[in-house]
């Protein structure tokens, strides 16, 4: 199971291409190419950015140890990792019936969701909307509003604006909870800076907002992270789904704990003979006070510098999408400015921030071995022309060096996790789109998964994203009440 873990989302992305197979009509056929390898100058370059097993095994104590310090009520105020209780201590039994609605905020667009239930059935709508910049700036009584005035659209669309519906919020930043429907922002990150948020309940602004139209009901049951979100939505198919892990835009992992280890939990508020709750570790923000400083580069430095929120989020930013292609852009001028890359002649638009996606690392890394198309297609939109099969090898290495870095810091994660629960045969639920679209990252992951810990296991990836899953955590929080 550790090692034959490949799934069919997998199997695909082997015959994905930046040209789509209903252009070309066949999958990429693999041939006997020449092999290139990158030059040991470029390896050398991006030799801090390989991780030894050991380094590994490191990140996992100190990890484990914040943690314990996030559950712990004397060191939680003043602990990295916070492992803040989300109160969900029901997972889906397939027994969930009517309509329910999901509201899922986390990047620059958010999802409405109406999801119909019957027992293992079940019928999707859904709609995304987009939020300005301005908004991701603005007040947070503007961002509350216009989340209101979409949700209320969605549910004139489908003509249910006179029956009461419950929600499930999915909030994907920082939250401690006092209940199923009390959350405190801790801090925005994935760019948001949005004023007088906060320290405050964000489902009494929801709410707010809400009763200001005065034009649909909508009762909100319970607001989660999209972790908790990707866990209930892969535990509703498979019972043994007991973490979940966001490789996206950000990253974040949440696991089911004991009860009695969830010592932040405010008494009266949770039901304390249930032996279970789920806990949203926030582990994006590993890495501050110096727990990383060991591993980070030159490159991370400069990331973190730049960065709206320097010197936090330090594990995001060794994984997460945001960062993924930015980081790549460093390494690769580097490599340019060196005189080791396209005759050291460095493009504009390489020069500039922000200008190489994380996108084009997936995508580079799609080309079948010894095929360059899709990477000269990429840099033929930086201004790059005529380049040579070598120079191509080189840029496709500095991704996955790049790539299989996040992935290896990802999988020291979720094996420090699956230790903490000691449990065999665990399913981990997983959805962001780092991981939905580079095509190794999920081998990558369960290769080192198995390296680092012992424990049986398998990665699930999330068909319906964190909605269904808070959806599911409204149908289960409607049918306690």
């Amino acid at each position: 199971m550790k090692t034959k873990n490949v799934s069919l989302f997998s199997k695909f992305c082997k015959c994905y291409s930046r040209k789509s197979m209903a252009e070309t009509g066949v999958c990429p056929v693999d041939e006997d190419p020449p092999m290139l390898t990158a030059s040991d100058e470029i390896k050398d370059i991006c030799k801090d950015l390989v991780l030894s097993d050991d380094q590994l095994h490191m990140l996992m104590d100190r990890l484990d140890e914040e943690i314990q310090k996030g559950l712990t009520k004397e060191t939680h105020k003043d602990a990295i990792v916070k492992c803040f209780t989300t109160y969900v201590q029901d997972l889906p039994n397939g027994t969930e019936k009517g309509n329910f609605l999901a509201l899922d905020l986390g990047g620059t667009n958010f999802r409405v969701l109406l999801i119909t239930l019957e027992g293992m059935n079940f019928d999707m709508k859904s709609k995304i909307y987009a939020i300005p910049q301005s908004l991701m700036l603005g007040t947070g009584k503007q961002l509350f509003d216009h989340i209101a005035q979409c949700l209320a659209l969605f549910v004139k669309d489908l003509n249910l604006q006179d029956q009461i519906l419950p929600l499930g919020f999915t909030f994907s930043f920082p939250l401690t909870q006092e209940g199923l429907t009390k959350g405190y922002l801790v801090r925005w990150t994935k760019g948001f800076n949005c004023s007088d948020v906060v320290g405050q309940d964000v489902v009494a602004l929801l709410e707010e907002a809400i009763a200001r139209r005065n034009d649909v009901k909508i009762d909100v049951c319970a607001i989660l992270n999209d972790t908790t979100g990707t866990l209930m939505s892969c535990a509703w198919k498979n019972r043994n789904c007991r973490i979940g892990l966001i490789v996206g835009t950000g990253t974040n992992a949440c696991y089911v704990e004991r009860t009695k280890n969830a010592q932040c939990a405010v008494t009266g508020n949770y039901a304390a003979e249930k032996p279970y709750m789920l806990i949203n570790t926030e582990w994006g923000a590993f890495g501050e006070r110096g727990t990383l400083d060991y591993i980070l580069t030159e490159f991370d430095h400069s990331i973190d510098r730049n960065s709206i929120n320097p010197g936090k989020q330090l594990f995001e930013k060794t994984i997460s999408g945001m960062y993924m292609g930015e980081l790549t852009r460093l390494v690769l001028e580097k490599v340019v400015d060196s005189g080791l890359l396209f005759g050291g002649k460095c493009p504009t638009d390489l020069k500039k921030r922000g200008k190489f996606f994380t996108k084009y690392v997936s995508e580079i890394e799609n080309d079948p071995k010894g095929k360059y198309s899709n990477c000269r297609e990429i840099l033929a939109e930086l201004g790059i022309r005529n380049v040579s099969d070598q120079d191509c090898e080189n840029v496709r290495y500095v991704c996955s060096v790049v790539s299989r870095r996040a992935a290896h810091l990802a999988s020291a994660g979720i094996a420090t996790l699956l230790n903490r629960m000691g449990e065999n045969n665990v399913t981990v639920g997983i959805d962001g789109s780092v991981y939905r679209f580079h095509p190794h990252f999920h081998d990558l992951m369960t290769e080192k998964i198995s390296q680092l810990q012992s424990h049986t296991f398998g990665l699930m990836l999330s068909e319906d994203g964190s909605g269904r899953g808070a959806a599911l955590v409204a149908a289960v929080a409607a049918s306690k009440r």
